[in-house]
């Protein structure tokens, strides 16, 4: 039959469009793949940068904790992959009994030729038939452990660098790494997190020294929702950190005059403004002003002439579980350590006169402890002394209030207030204050703002610069670690700045502020803090001699258990804010009175 082409059917072939997925996904590969990849014996090449697998080879016969934080914290680009084969413990068994028979064998061969013992051998089967016992009751276990890390170099002659470090840092603690020869792929592969361990170059490890490797603690101080403290000095990373993720969000922040406090302050409250906290701030020099200025904060000048006043016997506010009974008479005791400041040292006897005096004074204005509303008028300061002089034994003590009440310092305390907490930065200024008014201004700042704080509850920051001013009175200082005690509940960071490390660490309150504070920040010490603060904080020798050679804004962060030395950054913005060098600060005011004369 003779074939006719022009009578078949034509099959009718569909052009093949690229799929755009397959596209995608080539792009994507092609933007993470190498220019090219060259593997050597000792080395992979990619694209431009050249990478190493090293394995442990041996280790010694004890590990002490913490020996793997200094490679961890290696300042240099590096993968590290750490593989647990676990070991069957059956097999682990029968190999240690026949080790120990090998050893026995030994030994009692020796015996019977007259040799001196060997101690080698001795110590060799004690270890044996320990870790016999051990792994016989459950205690223990044996991984064949791997131990690879692939670190990176921009040329050969960083690379063999790199690998010297690495194998010293090892070697010092008589543990040996090899490179991977002829398995350099192997070993990137397994050190990528993918979980596959390509190479298998193991060493028998028991539990306890095993544990090591998990024993290390990275000096990275990072978190997504913190505000950034400074660069880290061990590892050039930033110290990212929130401190409202701690325990309690205390700290307290210790250093020599001039050595970047208050400006290490500033800096944190800034950042802090600026994800949403709130700020207070109690200010004896008045050293944040210019910031409040910046910002757009209240700045209330606590001094004897000032027009802003607070009353110490405004009524509190009740907190979330309190009853209208306990939260009066908390305010009572309060008011009793403030007239202790005020009068100095008062008897048992006066005290407890006191205490009806008080209760007195606010019955006056039908104010009671199981009935008062906040927002009643409260009593002020002459209608304590007017209640002492009717009472019996109270007119010295109504004495002592005179200069308070009528006296030089009548318009200090002794006026309703006018003051109020409706700002994101609030500063109380206490620089106009006479040295024997400063720790009086400052209880009766803090008074008021606990009240003030229990109102709403929101993310806030009460820095106290100078607090050791709180710490010279018992009754002032107590008051302070209650508030500090109690931060947390009303969502409240305190920060405790002092150049005074003796008065922090001698009064009786100031160790457990120390203790309620999850964070520090140590600045420059003389060497006689250094001493104390390290018995202290249990500090290393190597902190100590960083505390003592510290430059300006350099400093130890301490969050619990985390410790890194940090350097303190802010943008050229952030310093014109926040600088306290005398002759910065000059130039600004200059500037801005040239600004302000301008038409």
């Amino acid at each position: 039959m003779v074939s006719l082409p022009f009578l078949n059917k034509q099959k009718k072939t569909k052009s093949k469009q690229p799929d755009p997925t397959q596209q995608v996904i080539s792009t994507l590969q092609d933007m993470v793949a190498p220019s090219a990849l060259e593997i050597n014996p000792n080395f992979i090449k990619l694209g431009t940068r050249y990478c190493s697998t090293m394995f442990i080879l041996s280790y010694p016969n004890f590990l002490s904790a913490n020996w793997f934080s200094a490679l961890v914290n290696l300042d240099e680009t590096f993968n590290l992959s750490i593989f647990f084969h676990p070991v069957d413990p059956t097999k682990t068994l029968q190999q240690l009994r026949k080790k120990s028979a090998e050893i026995q064998a030994q030994i009692s061969l020796a015996a019977e030729r007259g040799l001196v013992r060997d101690p080698l051998l001795e110590a060799s089967l004690a270890n044996i038939e320990e870790l016999r016992d051990l792994i016989q009751q459950g205690a223990e276990k044996l991984f064949n452990t791997g131990v690879y890390l692939t670190f990176f170099a921009s040329n050969l002659e960083s690379f063999k660098q790199i690998e010297a470090r690495i194998k010293n840092i090892l070697e010092q603690q008589m543990i040996y790494a090899k490179p991977a020869i002829f398995r350099q792929y192997e070993g990137f592969e397994s050190t990528l997190p993918l979980g596959i361990d390509r190479l298998f170059l193991v060493a028998p490890l028991n539990s306890q020294p095993a544990a090591t490797l998990f024993g290390f603690s990275s000096l990275d101080l990072a978190d997504n929702q913190g505000i950034l403290y400074g660069l880290n000095l061990h590892n050039n990373s930033l110290v990212l950190f929130d401190r409202f993720s701690m325990p309690n969000a205390n700290m307290i922040i210790l250093g020599q005059s001039g050595s970047g406090k208050s400006y290490s302050v500033k800096l944190e409250l800034i950042r802090s403004l600026l994800i949403g906290t709130d700020v207070i701030i109690i200010d004896p020099e008045n050293e944040y002003a210019y910031l409040s200025e910046v910002v757009g904060g209240s700045f209330f000048k606590l001094a004897v002439g000032s027009p802003d006043r607070i009353n110490p016997f405004d009524l509190p506010t009740l907190g979330e579980d309190e009853t209208k009974d306990e939260v009066f008479r908390s305010h009572v005791l309060q008011l009793i350590g403030l007239v202790k400041l005020l009068v100095g040292e008062v008897t048992p006897q006066e005290e407890i006169l006191l205490d009806n005096a008080i209760t007195q004074t606010y019955a006056s204005r039908d104010i009671f402890p199981e009935t008062f509303e906040p927002d009643q008028t409260p009593p002020l300061l002459e209608d304590l002394e007017s209640t002492l002089n009717n009472i019996e034994g109270g007119e010295t003590l109504a004495a002592k209030l005179y200069k308070y009440t009528r006296g030089t310092f009548a318009q200090f305390l002794n006026q309703p207030s006018n003051v109020n907490l409706n700002n994101r930065l609030i500063i109380f200024g206490l620089r106009d204050l006479e040295d024997e008014l400063r720790p009086i201004a400052m209880y009766v700042a803090l008074s008021f703002i606990q009240t003030q704080i229990k109102k709403t509850l929101k993310k806030r920051i009460l820095a106290i610069d100078e607090g050791w001013w709180l710490l010279k009175n018992e009754a002032s200082a107590s008051f302070l670690f209650g508030i500090v005690k109690k931060a947390r509940k009303y969502y409240l960071g305190v920060s405790f700045i002092s150049q005074d490390v003796e008065d922090l660490l001698t009064s009786p309150y100031g160790r457990p502020i120390m203790t309620n504070s999850s964070l520090a920040f140590l600045l420059k010490q003389s060497p006689a803090n250094t001493e104390s603060l390290a018995k202290a904080l249990e500090l290393s020798e190597g902190e100590k001699t960083f505390l003592l050679q510290a430059s300006t804004g350099t400093g130890l962060f301490l969050a619990i258990d985390k410790h890194a030395a940090i350097q303190v950054l802010a943008s050229y913005a952030e310093d014109q804010i926040i600088t306290t060098n005398p002759a910065q600060v000059l130039e600004i005011q200059k500037i801005k009175k040239e600004m302000a004369e301008e038409p």
